[in-house]
């Protein structure tokens, strides 16, 4: 602790850190819970005959988080893979990446390093029908690109290494830098692929649509089911509620620490005014009862004996309060009876 009872620039800083860091980790879990609240509120709806009439007794036309899952039809021509044959689908990304070591100056190590290059997504529009498409009835899938979780399947990887000389890997060593090549990968959400949507259901004019939710929820594309998608979300706020308890806990243990030291503090200045006090009224009974007595009154008493001549210099305090046999009866480590600070050093007083 600094003087005065105030916590050191270490303590402050540490408890503010961790006030801060508390704070950010319970503002993603509020986040996370209400994700998941949002998800386990959402109105589950069947891609069926009787969809078209739940949407008309719906408020607006509108259900504004629904469920609904459905298999991928593309509504115009269907996008080709690059790569494999016969292997349509709606959307397509296909992602140049480079990897690469990098020397770590701080760690004298050489780490890896993945950088995306060239990425490049193309979308047809497409629609979630009912696996057994008997009744005409479809739901249409607007902005895909904009999901939260939007499902595609690897259909091609390739990893191109770089070919190196003697003089690149010299530079290379240099720069701190060695590339290691380059990985192609293309994905794909497949023609009819099963997937499970989360957002905004709205009949306009004749068509359903499948959009992103107004009320700033997450909109989804999963492939895995609903049951899957809102145990995975359960999972993400209890484990950063666990991160906040465990930041709150340090905040708290923090805050006890500096709580704790300042109240010593308190006690050790209490405790310092009490003697100085007691030394005091000793001091002045025994002055009043020398005068009482016709005596003579001893102006420079020892504040310990109050019968001896003060005699020692306290060094480093420098208070003049005790004689040299009252110093020499102080127990160890020998602290200042005034300021109950540690006496390195006594230095004889010489009255003249």
């Amino acid at each position: 602790m600094e003087g005065g009872g105030r916590p050191s620039a270490v303590q402050a800083a540490l408890l503010a850190a961790s006030t801060a860091l508390t704070a950010l980790l319970y503002s993603v879990y509020r986040q996370k819970a209400r994700v998941a609240r949002g998800l386990e509120g959402a109105r589950r709806v069947q891609l069926d005959g009787d969809l078209r009439a739940v949407l008309l007794e719906a408020p607006g036309r509108c259900v504004p988080y629904a469920v609904i899952e459905g298999v991928v039809r593309s509504v115009k021509e269907t996008l080709s893979s690059q790569f494999v044959e016969n292997c349509k689908g709606v959307v397509q990304r296909l992602t140049l990446q480079e990897h690469k070591m990098v020397w770590n100056r701080t760690t004298h190590l050489w780490n890896d390093y993945e950088k995306i290059i060239h990425q490049r997504t193309n979308t047809t529009p497409f629609d979630l029908v009912p696996q057994e498409d008997s009744t005409g009835v479809a739901v249409r899938v607007m902005k895909p690109l904009e999901a939260a979780e939007l499902s595609l399947e690897t259909v091609y990887e390739k990893f191109h290494p770089s070919v190196q000389s003697f003089t690149d890997v010299i530079g290379h060593y240099i720069s701190g830098e060695r590339p290691k090549g380059i990985q192609e990968t293309e994905q794909m959400l497949k023609v009819g692929t099963v997937l499970t949507g989360v957002g905004e259901l709205v009949l306009d004019n004749a068509t359903i649509k499948l959009q992103p939710p107004k009320q700033g929820m997450p909109y989804y594309l999963s492939a895995t089911d609903f049951s899957a998608l809102l145990q995975k979300q359960e999972s993400s706020a209890r484990f950063w509620k666990i991160l906040t308890l465990v930041g709150g806990f340090a905040t708290c243990a923090i805050l006890f620490v500096i709580l704790r030291k300042q109240y010593r503090h308190h006690r050790e200045r209490q405790h310092l005014r009490r003697m100085q006090d007691e030394f005091r009224q000793a001091q002045e009974r025994l002055l009043r009862e020398t005068n009482t007595e016709g005596g003579e009154t001893l102006k420079n008493a020892c504040v310990v004996c109050l019968s001896t001549p003060k005699s020692c210099i306290f060094l480093e305090c420098g208070h003049v309060c005790s004689c040299s046999e009252c110093y020499r009866a102080l127990p160890e480590p020998k602290k200042c009876p005034m300021c109950r600070q540690s006496i390195s050093r006594v230095v004889p007083l010489y009255n003249s």
